[in-house]
């Protein structure tokens, strides 16, 4: 068992199908269509060559260039930060260039298969991550209300935690047909999933998590609630989670998106990187070595959008902030949607006001981290007892609290190489608590609760650098993490992941599609970037007059099969 809490009822039978991000609300083959070798679509010759705006340089935004200079068209990025955006890998001042840390995403699962995709078109290569519990984690201490239990299994910990997890479990099966869903997914079985999805979505879209636990038989004891927010499964404590709508947490564990974490060796800020310098064997009307980087004047993406408005032949005109003025067939919006709102000066004719709608009620979960670098992994040392006799235990380990860290995650390269300590990993209340301090002040704060926990260690002597930190929500071009869907919002869900589908439309409201993090239902993972990506390819190939290979149908053209479910608006 890899998680603290498993998310997943276990299978006898180890020859099943992966699971992958197939569905719930979209059951789309998104690995299956980038791998086929007929591509993804073409757009006819007279429109080779045009320009199209991706505003955005995150890996939404780069995937879509990507894929849309492939087909002929010349994507036109734009950038307010740098490129990757939540996949950013930072070093330490002063420290060896290799001794990175990942300010955003940081651990990826299996399930995630069309980020894999390009994963494996740049030759990045991929290890286990430490989550709780995990096999690559050598151990785990939970340490609540000042006990603390040290673990290599789920087994070694006290019987109320197995309880804990054997209650998810039921709560699961109960409530939400977890092993029915599970089988359709991993069978690709569409009827099945969209028969039992299209029942729960209506149940179940105005509970909240914590509400959802609470009406199981099965948590009818607080403190199991409580220990399950504060320890959690998969990937720690998910009691920052408890408003957020249930049908979000559904979508994590159906797709085992919580579970068997890979890290991207060197950083994931690679992969947006490596894509934008890509020359594609396969491109049509450009030459043999065009890159994302060799279209751009000086390599470099244009700067950040501060107007956005419809111009006659409903064209969409983008302002830049060097006062440049461009206008295009064509545009894709993949930055968080709250720039729209706040950072970007928007006519409200670009979307219909049901969209807009849906923009304004994003709800995005603040997030912060705190890494240190250090000489070297010492956590692996083993302990002694106070007569100096060995335990056979880590003198310190993967650590879940409810203390002010809550995670602490311990990362290698290796027994004689320096190492990074993310000394607190938090989101939502448990992050803004950090977002007054200054780096050094958190550090300060981290120390003092880890060393509550280890009496015995001092990690200050083992720290090499100036510590590293990230709070989203104060991030200018952000404003937070990612999105999180409240109870009652998957209507505003279902307007912007559809937006893409742009026959549905008014003529006046075309020609600019959303996508990224916030337009996909899996917030939070990277997959959902790429998958919303493929969508707006697909809608500028359509718009454009395109159209894919009969043999490999895109997400548009099988749209109507597989439509997420729409509830009444009455």
């Amino acid at each position: 068992m890899t998680s603290t809490v498993p998310n997943a009822v276990e299978h006898a039978d180890e020859q099943q199908p992966p699971i992958t991000m197939f569905g719930p609300d979209f059951p789309y083959a998104y690995d299956d269509f980038l791998a086929h070798p007929a591509g993804l679509g073409q757009i006819p010759a007279t429109e080779h060559g045009t320009e199209v705006a991706v505003i955005g340089g995150g890996l939404s935004g780069i995937v879509a260039a990507y894929e849309l200079m492939k087909m002929g068209l010349k994507p036109v990025v734009y950038e307010a930060d740098q490129l990757g955006g939540r996949l950013r890998t930072v070093g330490f001042e002063g420290c060896d260039e290799e001794l990175n840390c990942e300010l955003g995403a940081m651990r990826f699962p299996p399930s995630s298969t069309a980020l894999q995709h390009y994963i494996d078109l740049v030759g990045l290569e991929t290890r286990p991550f430490p989550n709780p519990l995990a096999e690559a984690t050598p151990s785990t201490v939970v340490d609540l209300k000042g006990e603390s239990h040290y673990a290599e299994t789920i087994d070694d910990l006290p019987q109320v935690y197995r309880d804990v997890a054997e209650a998810w479990n039921k709560c699961l099966e109960e409530g939400a047909d977890f092993s029915d869903m599970n089988r359709a997914m991993r069978e690709r079985d569409v009827p099945r999933i969209r028969e039992i999805w299209a029942k729960l979505v209506e149940k179940l879209d105005n509970q909240t998590f914590y509400g959802y636990l609470c009406d199981s038989e099965a948590f009818k004891s607080f403190r199991h609630r409580e220990i399950f927010g504060q320890v959690g499964f998969g990937t720690g404590g998910w009691d920052t989670d408890f408003p957020n709508s249930i049908l979000e947490i559904l979508r994590v564990v159906y797709t085992e998106a919580d579970d068997h974490h890979r890290g991207i060796v060197g950083g994931s800020q690679q992969l947006p990187l490596r894509l934008w310098e890509r020359e594609p064997e396969k491109i049509v009307h450009w030459p043999y070595g065009t890159s994302l980087s060799s279209l751009h004047v000086d390599g470099e993406p244009r700067p950040a959008v501060t107007r956005l408005h419809r111009t006659a032949g409903n064209q969409i005109t983008v302002t830049d902030a060097n006062g440049d003025i461009r206008t295009y067939k064509a545009a894709i919006f993949t930055a968080q949607s709250w720039m729209l709102l706040s950072k970007i000066a928007c006519d409200d004719s670009l979307f219909p006001i049901d969209h807009w709608t849906a923009i304004e009620r994003t709800h995005y979960m603040e997030s912060s981290k705190l890494f240190v670098p250090v000489d070297r992994p010492f956590w692996l040392d083993k302990a002694v007892d106070d007569r100096g006799n060995p335990t056979g235990r880590d003198v310190m380990s993967m650590t879940l609290t409810d203390r002010m860290t809550r995670g602490t995650y311990l990362l290698d390269d290796g027994p004689d190489k320096p190492a990074v300590i993310c000394l607190s990993y938090t989101w939502c209340d448990d992050s803004l608590k950090w977002l007054p301090l200054s780096a050094n002040e958190r550090m300060e704060v981290m120390l003092k609760s880890l060393g509550e926990i280890y009496p015995k260690v001092d990690i200050r002597k083992h720290i090499i650098g100036n510590p590293v930190t990230v709070s989203w929500e104060n991030e200018p071009y952000f404003m937070g993490a990612f999105k999180a869907n409240l109870p009652g919002h998957y209507r505003y869900q279902r307007r912007l992941f559809t937006h893409f589908m742009q026959d549905r439309l008014p003529e006046d409201k075309r020609g600019i599609f959303l996508a990224g993090d916030d337009i996909s239902w899996t917030a939070g993972w990277a997959e959902g970037a790429v998958q919303t990506a493929l969508n707006a390819v697909w809608g500028v190939m359509h718009h454009f007059g395109g159209a894919t290979d009969a043999t490999n149908p895109g997400p548009g053209d099988v749209y109507d099969e597989i439509a997420p479910v729409e509830l009444p608006e009455d």
